[in-house]
């Protein structure tokens, strides 16, 4: 786990990319280092809407560019402000599907000047797949990434 928190330091740490390009990239490491990891994502307060904006991701494509507040495990914890971990997606009640493959879903908020301006949304095609280490690794990863925005 520390290999790969060095590789996401770096791109985030690069200047060579814009922010944009450095989450895009992220998504990609993090879908090619870890196989459960299915779809992976940013999304991001939509101005002062109370709904949040689809940012980089990696997977397969969503009809959820646009998530109101209180909706689905992203819309939950834009609300909440904490993590959500998801183990079985079938059994949430307020779960927007992206996939029927989607089995497993985490999302991690992401603060900036204690505001909650937007989280790392993953999908896995596993059953409760999420690890202590995968949690604590996605947390690490939310703080850095807040940095840079």
């Amino acid at each position: 786990m520390s290999e790969l928190k060095k590789r996401l330091s770096s791109i985030l740490e690069s200047p060579k990319h814009n922010t944009e390009e450095k989450l895009q990239k992220v998504c990609h490491l993090l879908d090619q280092e870890i196989s459960y990891f299915n779809w992976t994502g940013f999304y991001f307060k939509n101005g002062d809407k109370n709904e949040l904006k689809l940012g980089p991701y990696v997977g397969a494509e969503t009809d959820h560019t646009i998530i109101p507040y209180g909706k689905g495990i992203c819309g939950q914890v834009a609300v909440s402000n904490e993590t959500f971990v998801v183990p079985d997606v079938h059994l949430q009640d307020n779960y927007l599907s992206c996939s029927i493959d989607t089995k497993a879903e985490i999302v991690v908020p992401i603060f900036k000047n204690g505001e909650n301006i937007g989280q790392i949304d993953i999908d896995s095609h596993t059953l409760d797949p999420f690890t202590k280490e995968d949690l604590e690794l996605l947390e690490w990863l939310c703080k850095e990434v807040s940095k840079i925005l």
